[in-house]
């Protein structure tokens, strides 16, 4: 079977086209795509298989090879940057513990801005995923 790359694919419009490895491109129509997959990414590799219809060649039964490439994972921020975020972290954490091993909740200025906090550094680490 063939190897090629998705070059674009518009899951509304339910069609794209992918680059074969020894060139030419090839229709993708969303009948090819395998149970459970709804669009397909640039740049992702599938094999397929190929048929030639009237308006050329058409990929049937297509099987992901790989994974998409991840935009979100490019813009991670590197280890030696989140180190001092993470330490960071950890010293707010605990001032917050020690308030609460006083019986003292947050106040609300500072509560909201330790949440956003949180999220943030979980949103980062979420893209390792």
């Amino acid at each position: 079977m063939p190897i090629g790359k998705v070059r674009f694919y518009d899951a509304e419009k339910g069609f794209g086209f992918l680059t074969k490895e020894d060139g030419g491109d090839v229709h993708i129509p969303s009948s090819a795509l395998p149970p459970g997959v709804t669009t397909l990414k640039p740049g992702q590799k599938v094999e397929f298989g190929v048929a030639t219809g009237r308006r050329g060649e058409q990929a049937l039964s297509i099987q992901l090879i790989d994974a998409p490439p991840s935009v979100a994972k490019s813009l991670r921020k590197k280890p030696d940057a989140m180190a001092p975020l993470i330490e960071d972290l950890i010293k707010m954490l605990d001032s917050v513990g020690n308030g609460y091993r006083h019986g003292r909740h947050p106040d609300a200025k500072h509560a909201g801005k330790i949440a956003q906090v949180l999220r943030a550094v979980a949103d980062e680490l979420d893209l390792s995923s």
